[in-house]
């Protein structure tokens, strides 16, 4: 079946999009590109640029003096072919990096869901709402939806895909009042950002105050109001709506879905190869990365060198085929371990210096002659030694893999994360390498470890890290995501995480967040090594960059076998 894909100008907002079909979506763009215009013209993203911290790699946009060497001697020898990409916006600017605070405040959009916002009104809540899920992602926070006068009080937020849904069933059948506004302001932190979204009648009756979206049909037809005049903080613009079928349906909750990002034009990779499968990982402390074919049965295997600051370096990745599919693998020094699966048997490879025996009967692990079809989705687990046993996380275990092909329980995996049944690296201290697990981790609900430092947290948002000279931090983040590492940034430790929508990867110490924007927009979350600050991530092209998981500048690119 031939995969929708969002026209050019829709690219931007793809990943939020996913949520909604994309034929409401094309349908909603004109309505979401200027309402986002109209909120951002009286509300920036963020409250501060941030401070300068060197530049991030080249833009197609920027000031004069920040225009490339080349382009302004393009200047002096081809001027009309200066002033043609100049039109077509095809200069190159070096662009500018930023340490931005900390954001700790949320974005709040307090929604009418009486009688007087049915029809046209709901229309202009939900596009405002993806608008601000959107913008609360750019800020590194969350979006919080409080519905007017609900006597349960409640809060909704996650992924669009949960929270659209919740919000449309939310509907309330009288109009709230005032009281319920000021009720709802109270119940909010003094650092969120609060979003009225109502009706003029219900606007009129409140004292003045900002960030005020007001909304009315106009235009009426007999398929239904073709327009909505919004009114923010002084400001009308008579915006238009969708078609009155695909409104009717959107308005159902017809046109919701859970889905990956919808593609935009030209920017879909091949579903047929390995692009989007590869899952690259970092399973060992080595500067070794490591990804499987679409298929299972190639192991690829990236060395990588030290970096070369003034350029990205093209990597070669050697080809491993193996006869069977690829389960875990890891690299000891030169030598190159994989087990494999053949036969009802778990089968080593090994690239270097020889190890023989280690093969043993899948049986020994609670498994028939085949493994869980889950496990080839996943990243390559790790192959690690122990003394001179081969050790396996595997099925929420720790075994031990003898050289006589014996298998031994050696206990479960660690307790890093509730509700976590798959291998975490990060979350296992039983990879502390030696050092004492500290005291006030041991009770708290998630944990992580890289290097020398340790962080753990009570509900996987305010996080406590502290590294091995004993130095103390607060690392904290109001954005609906998931830690997926943690690395070093000089002494500081710094959380590496994932949004749940949009894949939007960050860097977040306790002075301030950077949002790693060369490595998000995938379909998969990164990787990011264990004890050295490097991640990598597939693009939407298929390829694979490695870069510095403190400034996203990346290092690496990984293209061709060897």
């Amino acid at each position: 079946m031939k995969t929708a894909r969002l026209p050019a100008a829709l690219a931007p907002w793809a990943g939020t999009l996913s949520a909604i079909s994309p034929e409401l979506a094309v349908a909603f763009g004109p309505l979401l590109r200027r309402l986002d215009a109209l909120i951002g013209e009286r509300e920036p993203v963020a409250d501060i640029a941030g401070d300068p911290d060197g530049l991030g790699g080249l833009a197609r946009s920027g000031r004069p003096d920040q225009l490339l060497p080349s382009e302004w001697l393009l200047a002096d020898e081809f001027p009309d072919e200066f002033l043609r990409r100049f039109v077509d916006g095809e200069l190159l600017h070096l662009a500018p990096e930023f340490r931005t605070p900390a954001v700790r405040g949320r974005i709040a959009a307090l929604v009418d869901a009486g009688p007087t916002q049915a029809g046209a009104g709901r229309l202009v809540q939900l596009a405002a709402l993806l608008v601000l899920h959107r913008r609360a992602a750019a800020r590194g926070t969350e979006l919080v939806v409080v519905v007017l006068g609900d006597p349960y009080g409640r809060r909704l937020t996650g992924d669009l895909a949960e929270l659209l849904p919740a919000w449309l069933t939310a509907r309330r059948p009288v109009d709230p009042t005032p009281a319920d506004v000021q009720h709802a302001l109270d119940g909010l932190d003094a650092a969120d950002q609060a979003w009225l979204l109502t009706s003029p009648r219900l606007a009129e009756r409140l004292p003045a105050r900002s960030r005020v979206l007001t909304s009315e049909p106009t235009r009426w037809s007999a398929d239904g109001a073709g327009h909505a005049a919004v009114r923010l903080d002084g400001a009308t613009a008579e915006l238009p709506l969708p078609a009155g079928e695909i409104a009717v349906r959107a308005l159902r909750g017809a046109e919701f879905r859970r889905a990956e990002p919808v593609p935009a034009d030209g920017q879909g990779a091949d579903p047929g190869g390995a692009a989007g499968r590869a899952l690259p990982a970092f399973t060992t402390h080595a500067r070794a990365l490591l990804l499987r074919s679409g298929q299972g049965t190639t192991l690829f295997a990236a060395n990588l060198p030290h970096p070369d600051a003034r350029a990205v370096t093209a990597v070669r990745a050697r080809r491993h085929d193996l006869p069977g599919p690829v389960l875990a693998a890891g690299r000891t020094g030169r030598r190159l371990i994989a087990l494999y699966v053949r036969d009802g048997r778990l089968v080593p490879y090994v690239s270097g210096r020889p190890l023989d025996g280690y093969t043993a009967d899948l049986a020994a692990f609670g498994f028939g002659g085949a493994l869980p079809e889950e496990l080839s989705a996943r990243p390559l687990l790790p192959v690690l030694r122990g003394g001179r046993d081969l050790l396996l996380p595997l099925a929420g275990r720790w075994w031990r893999i003898a050289p006589d092909g014996s298998v031994t329980d050696d206990g479960p995996l660690g307790r890093g994360a509730p509700g976590r049944p798959h291998f975490d690296r990060f979350r296992e201290p039983r990879l502390l390498d030696g050092r004492p697990l500290q005291e006030a981790a041991r009770e708290a609900r998630h944990f992580l470890h890289s290097g020398d430092s340790q962080a753990w947290s009570a509900d996987g948002r305010t996080w406590t890290a502290r590294t091995g000279q004993g130095d103390e931090s607060r690392i904290s983040f109001r954005e609906n995501a998931d830690v997926i590492g943690m690395v070093h940034d000089g002494p500081a430790p710094a959380l590496i995480t994932v949004s749940r929508s949009g894949i939007v990867v960050r860097s977040v110490r306790a002075d301030g967040v950077r949002t790693l924007t060369r490595f998000s927009g995938g379909s998969v979350p990164p990787a990011v090594h264990p004890s050295l600050p490097l991640i990598a991530a597939e693009t939407r092209q298929g390829g694979i960059v490695v870069g510095d998981a403190n400034t996203g500048r990346i290092h690496f690119q990984i293209g061709g076998t060897e």
